[in-house]
């Protein structure tokens, strides 16, 4: 980084949270900022022109998603840092950002003490993490795991026994349901049951 002064930049579709983050950067000493755009693309276009030190980038876009984005902004400068924000703080999403080489995730809403912090905390730290994704990570490591089952299968398991569809398992994990059925029938083949309600019974015996 090449001052003590940073150059900020932000990406956000949602237009109406542009004039917030202008105020924010207006009451920051540490941190300028250099452009706020709509999408990932847009940002691309002026990257080389304002060579910003940290990127502030939201997950869901229509076109080009900000975790697709990580890999663009690298080409053009491997040591940028990159912090996501989001509304979602499913552990899948916030493991699909960090494999990507993001270095830092926020939930949304973002207020200007958050982020103040968290623009610190890539600063000196060179890492940041809001506290209830700390706790979405925390949470994902200490929930029970059966050795029969693999990894996504215990995945699966965890969302069956907390309520879960078919498709709020496929949604949150990034595959179809069609994929959590065929997980599920393993399930159901490996624990001899053939139902959702008989596999929670087997499970809380074995657990």
């Amino acid at each position: 980084m090449k001052s003590n002064i940073l150059n900020i930049i932000v990406i956000d579709h949602d237009q109406l949270f542009h004039a917030a983050y202008r105020y924010y950067f207006e009451t920051y000493k540490d941190y300028s900022l250099k452009g706020i755009y709509v999408s990932v693309e847009e940002a691309l276009k002026d990257y080389d022109e304002l060579l910003p030190d940290i990127i502030v980038s939201e997950v869901s876009m229509p076109n080009v998603c900000g975790i697709q984005g990580i890999g663009m902004f690298r080409k053009k400068d491997p040591d940028v840092k990159i912090i996501m924000i989001s509304a979602q703080n499913g552990f899948e999403i916030i493991k699909r950002a960090f494999k990507n080489r993001a270095n830092g995730y926020l939930t949304k809403p973002v207020t200007r003490k958050r982020l103040y912090n968290a623009l610190n905390s890539i600063k000196f730290e060179g890492a940041t993490m809001s506290n209830d994704i700390v706790k979405a990570v925390i949470s994902m490591f200490h929930r029970k795991s059966y050795n029969t089952f693999s990894e996504r299968e215990n995945e699966i398991i965890d969302y069956l026994c907390q309520g879960a569809t078919y498709k709020l398992i496929a949604d949150k994990l990034f595959v179809t349901p069609s994929t959590v059925n065929f997980h599920i029938q393993n399930i159901y083949l490996k624990l001899d049951v053939n139902s959702k309600s008989e596999a929670l019974v087997k499970l809380k015996e074995i657990s």
